[in-house]
């Protein structure tokens, strides 16, 4: 039941939150450094004292190991500079990179403590088994959202120890051995409530998160949402932007009462979702402005005719009939611009233009060519002058 528990609760964290959790795995070196100059100071001291190889090979094992840790993380954070986005299966190949270490690490130390216990020497034994417990803490800290990778750290690290105690059934040994064994199950249990507790943080950002990038009126996106997406709409190929007000929507507005506006933007916010295709974007600038972003560019004129049109049709609301218009200016990349900011502004002054006409819609491109006409025109006047 935990660890369906647990695995439902993983699969809920969004693509944003998961990055977040692999980028904070990756965001420190000092407990990997700590544990390995730990372990080769209380290596080297054992090995000193008892001149066992068993324990020295164990020690140049656990620093090799944590050195082929560090390099990961550094490359983890080279990757991360070079492009902030990482895709949820690349962030869980670093992921499993990251937990492999720690499972090795923690066998490698849970052998290690089995070792000293088995070489009897008492303050060796300690500092071993002292190391193990650290290490278990910060797994318990660090690890808590992969729980199932906390898990298993800590049956590495303890049952290598337990099962050298309990060969040993003396009345010391055997306390020795309860002792870690009640350890591990109360570092199960803080996994499991720090997994809910944290379960339960991230449910609370994502419905935080989604509610920001919402328009409460329409249940569009937010002009927020524009911002932040459309970059990465643009960066994955060409897409064409709409930009649209509405005619007539201020009349409509003022002889029949702000609830019958509010009830005329929900139906155009349906309108522009029918419309849209299942990866478009939608969103409501504010007032009665729109932009729906468009992937699939090819057919950008006909969806500003289909814009307009659907719109165009009469409303009822409250059994009264309200007639509105659209305005639609239309940019696509990458003839109308290279970047989002490029695209709205062009967009704006083709809606401009169609505003003017009191409704339809106009082409960035016409603009372009018209401006491209007038500028050879005045050229051509200039040399004839």
């Amino acid at each position: 039941m935990l660890f369906k528990r647990m695995e439902s609760g993983r699969a809920s964290i969004s693509d944003a939150v998961y990055m977040e959790v692999i980028t904070g795995l990756h965001g420190t070196t000092v407990p990997n450094i700590l544990a390995a100059a730990c372990l080769a100071m209380v290596g080297a001291i054992t090995t000193y004292e008892t001149g066992d190889m068993v324990t020295a090979g164990l020690t140049v094992a656990g620093v090799l190991v944590a050195i082929v840790r560090l390099v990961e993380i550094f490359a983890f954070r080279r990757r991360l500079a070079r492009s902030p986005q990482l895709g949820r299966a690349e962030g869980g190949r670093w992921e499993r990179r990251y937990v492999a270490g720690t499972v090795v690490t923690a066998l490698i130390l849970g052998l290690f403590a089995a070792r000293s216990i088995v070489l009897g020497d008492a303050l060796c034994c300690v500092m071993a088994v002292g190391i193990g417990f650290g290490f278990g803490a910060g797994v318990v800290a660090r690890l808590a959202l992969r729980p199932v990778a906390a898990l298993l750290d800590l049956v590495a690290i303890a049952a290598p120890a337990a099962i050298v105690i309990f060969m040993q059934p003396d009345l010391r040994h055997v306390g020795l051995g309860l002792l870690i064994l009640m350890y591990v199950a109360a570092s199960f249990e803080m996994v499991r409530l720090s997994f809910n507790a944290s379960i339960n943080q991230i449910t609370l950002k994502r419905q935080f998160e989604q509610l920001s990038r919402i328009d409460p009126m329409t249940g569009l996106a937010n002009r927020s949402v524009l911002a932040t997406d459309l970059p990465a709409m643009l960066a994955a190929g060409t897409i064409a932007v709409h930009t649209l007000d509405l005619d007539r929507f201020k009349e409509a507005n003022d002889r029949f009462g702000h609830p019958v506006g509010d009830a005329l933007l929900k139906q155009v916010a349906g309108r522009l979702r029918a419309i849209a295709a299942t990866d478009d974007l939608v969103v409501r600038m504010g007032g009665d402005e729109f932009v729906l972003v468009q992937r699939a560019a090819t057919d950008a004129e006909a969806t500003a005719q289909r814009i307009v049109r659907s719109i165009s049709l009469p409303y009822d609301i409250d059994g009264q009939t309200v007639e509105l218009g659209a305005s639609v200016g239309v940019a696509v990349a990458p003839g109308d611009g290279r970047t989002a900011e490029a695209l709205l502004s062009r967009s704006d002054k083709a809606l401009y233009r169609a505003k003017q006409h009191r409704g339809g819609y106009v082409l960035a491109r016409e603009l372009r060519m018209a401006d491209a006409t007038a500028a050879g025109q005045s050229v051509s006047e200039g040399l004839a002058a």
